[in-house]
């Protein structure tokens, strides 16, 4: 039966709404722990092959063990994938490639919030390296496989820190000045922003693929440890009053890439007070992330960075 607007808009879309997944193939970076962890144990538990892409393997096997555990018989992979080096994605990339001719779903989720200013091993900013240019490499690496598969989905995984990121073409890198917040608001705006221009790019070439954009709200997981020790006191004050678990901020990507009413270009969050907890809703990107000749800038700014030239 389907399902119209006004019932997508005011209806609680939980876990049990996940359809099955059976026969699918699926890539979740960034899965051994937190959002990643919960987004590839529904996957599993719904009939998916979950690719674990993870910088830590040892990790990636603990989480696929616990997988298993929680689901007996589950599907999982493992492939080792550091995002903060263009070399490690591009093997990663090769190795997916080599397993499987299809991709149904990618799902962009690992990195790194507010750690002391540092760098890629190819020079970038950590978290613009890692949160964005590392995907956009890995996603365009694996876009044919993608292709190949009618109705596959890039669902990206965003932030509600991106409503107050700027893209500072002029410091991408944030090499004049960096403060913590800043730049990772502003990687976490580029997730959002790539997500739009790959689905107006995929429509323009006419392809079955969607790309989707989520963020979680203020969920309690483990990105916290690069705080400075005052912020994590007091986000430990916090979270009991305005944060939801893993579980929860999970929700709205797994609605981005599993939802049969979702469409491209879509951004889903949680619906409650200031989007910070709550059942997942479709919201409005920021002016900002709508920005189509930002977009367009990020996109060639971020081909001539990675390398990584998209084929459409």
């Amino acid at each position: 039966m389907a399902v119209n607007d006004a019932t997508r808009a005011t209806r609680r879309w939980t876990e049990v709404d996940v359809p099955s997944q059976q026969g699918r193939t699926v890539l979740v970076t960034g899965a051994n722990s937190g959002l990643g962890f919960s987004v590839a144990g529904v996957l599993a538990a719904r009939g998916a092959t979950v690719i674990l892409a993870c910088r830590d393997t040892g990790k990636a096997r603990d989480a696929a063990d616990r997988i298993g555990a929680a689901t007996p018989g589950a599907l999982t992979e493992i492939v080792r994938l550091d995002l903060a080096s263009l070399t490690s994605v591009r093997e990663a990339a090769e190795e997916v490639r080599s397993r499987h001719a299809g991709l149904d779903l990618l799902i962009n989720n690992g990195g790194v919030m507010f750690p002391p200013r540092s760098e890629t091993e190819d020079g970038f900013e950590l978290q613009f390296g890692t949160n964005h240019l590392g995907h956009f490499a890995l996603t365009g690496l694996l876009l044919d496989r993608l292709l190949a598969v009618p109705g596959s989905r890039v669902a990206a995984l965003s932030s509600l820190a991106a409503r107050a990121g700027r893209l500072n073409f002029d410091d991408l890198q944030s090499v004049r000045r960096y403060r913590r917040f800043p730049a990772y608001a502003q990687s976490k705006l580029a997730n959002l922003m790539f997500a739009l221009e790959l689905q107006r790019r995929l429509t323009g070439a006419g392809a079955k693929t969607l790309s989707l954009a989520a963020h979680p709200g203020y969920a309690r997981t483990s990105l916290v440890r690069h705080m400075p020790a005052w912020m994590q006191a007091a986000d430990r004050m916090g979270v009991p009053l305005i944060s939801q678990s893993s579980e929860m901020g999970a929700l709205p990507v797994l609605r981005a890439a599993t939802d049969p009413a979702a469409q491209g270009g879509e951004f889903y969050g949680p619906g409650g007070p200031a989007q910070l907890t709550g059942y997942p809703k479709l919201l409005r990107p920021s002016k900002a992330a709508r920005d189509a000749g930002a977009q367009s800038r990020l996109w060639a700014e971020s081909e001539r960075l990675t390398g990584v030239t998209y084929r459409l």
